[in-house]
């Protein structure tokens, strides 16, 4: 399943690295592209960009070939940072360009204008193809889309968080929107209609809620994490699910404007 985003395709559904450290990420990287990913997201605050630059080499396909995201992290976005950093991360990730830069977090808002200006110079050197943010608000979006041509949204999105308006916003801009931390870390995989789902589909809640996101519109994407092939795989399986209009209704009605992922500061949300 494939995107097209100003005039740019890639998979829809990706591999997360989010909490994936030590001897996990290079096999997790690896075990994902041996089995089909060609969408691979990352950050600097990881810590696993290195080990994921390994598994790219390693794996011998062309670079053209996966789909690259890495996030600029807090301490590093002010103009010098965000340039400096940034070739730090391509050495790290063994590549000269990513194909998506990102924004971690809403920080340093006051100096919005300059930071994006950064990224965008960035683009014009050849060190990234496209720009964004991740966890940013519809007025904080709204705001950054004033300044510069963003290609990509990246927040946390699940059943039991619903992220509407973020979502049409993206796709009236033809903006990327991807989900991160689907499985509202693991807790909806046992939440009774999504069990129901899966037993009726002959999935499994993980390929459902996955395959959930999927169906939301030709502008979303979705990067799971895990860390076990068998869980690897089995996410990838969700491209294979066909859900009827009641399911992704009975899966809408979930939502409890629940966030799972805590942010490193104290931001205004509401």
């Amino acid at each position: 399943m494939l995107r097209t985003i100003q005039g740019t395709t890639l998979p829809a559904l990706g591999y997360g690295t989010w909490e994936l450290v030590g001897d996990d990420t290079f096999p997790g990287v690896t075990a994902a592209l041996e089995l089909g990913y060609r969408h691979i997201d990352t950050a600097q605050a990881y810590g696993n960009e290195a080990a994921v630059g390994q598994a790219l080499t390693a794996s011998g396909l062309d670079r053209d070939d996966v789909f690259l995201t890495t996030k600029i992290w807090n301490d590093n976005i002010t103009p010098q940072g965000i340039r400096s950093s940034t070739y730090e991360s391509l050495s790290k990730l063994e590549t000269d360009h990513v194909d998506l830069l990102l924004l971690h977090w809403p920080v340093h808002l006051d100096q919005l204008e300059q930071n994006l200006e950064a990224l965008t110079d960035l683009v014009e050197a050849g060190a990234t193809r496209h720009i964004g943010v991740s966890n940013f608000t519809e007025d904080q979006l709204r705001t950054a889309l004033e300044i510069a041509p963003l290609f990509c949204l990246q927040v946390e999105h699940h059943a039991y968080l619903a992220q509407d308006e973020l979502r049409d916003l993206c796709a009236e801009n033809d903006m990327l929107f991807t989900a991160y931390s689907p499985l509202a870390r693991g807790e909806l995989l046992s939440d009774p209609a999504v069990v129901a789902i899966a037993e009726e589909r002959d999935a499994t809640p993980a390929q459902v809620l996955l395959r959930g996101i999927l169906d939301e519109g030709e502008h979303v994407a979705v990067i799971p994490k895990a860390t076990a092939r068998e869980r690897i795989e089995e996410n990838l399986g969700a491209l294979h699910v066909g859900l009827h209009e009641g399911d992704r209704d009975a899966l809408a009605s979930l939502d409890r404007h629940l966030r799972k992922v805590d942010p490193p500061f104290a931001p205004d949300w509401e």
